[in-house]
């Protein structure tokens, strides 16, 4: 039968929750939800540089699996606000430079963290 492999990129702390940071099974690689913070864990305040950020906590999730943006098939977006909103495009544009996966925006209350406007989770096919 086969197992969930916690994947974590070398962030601290994950020991002590109750998920990881993205799970691989078979050539599936399902990754958390991640927000975009600074390095001191506080917000930007537009949801564009926010997205970008959360795209750049992605990316090392993705390289410890051995995967890159081309092996991402799905994303969906959580957001907390639609304000800005349109500037996301030129941010997605920017990681996915052969081709978009699928996706699905969310809009949301609020996020967990005050000062989040955006949660990105993501499906890729590994190897």
């Amino acid at each position: 039968m086969a197992k969930n492999v916690p994947i974590n990129p070398g962030w601290p702390k994950y020991d002590q929750y109750t998920f990881a940071p993205a799970v691989k099974r078979g050539n599936m690689l399902f990754i958390s939800g991640v927000m975009g913070q600074n390095p001191d864990g506080s917000f930007p305040p537009d949801i564009s540089t926010q997205l970008d950020l959360a795209f750049q906590r992605l990316g090392e999730v993705l390289a410890a699996a051995g995967a890159t943006f081309d092996d991402v098939v799905k994303t969906t977006d959580y957001i907390a606000t639609q304000k800005g909103y349109k500037a996301t495009a030129d941010v997605r544009r920017k990681y996915f430079k052969n081709g978009f996966p699928a996706a699905t925006g969310v809009v949301v209350k609020e996020l967990l963290r005050p000062g989040a406007l955006v949660e990105l989770d993501a499906i890729a096919m590994v190897g």
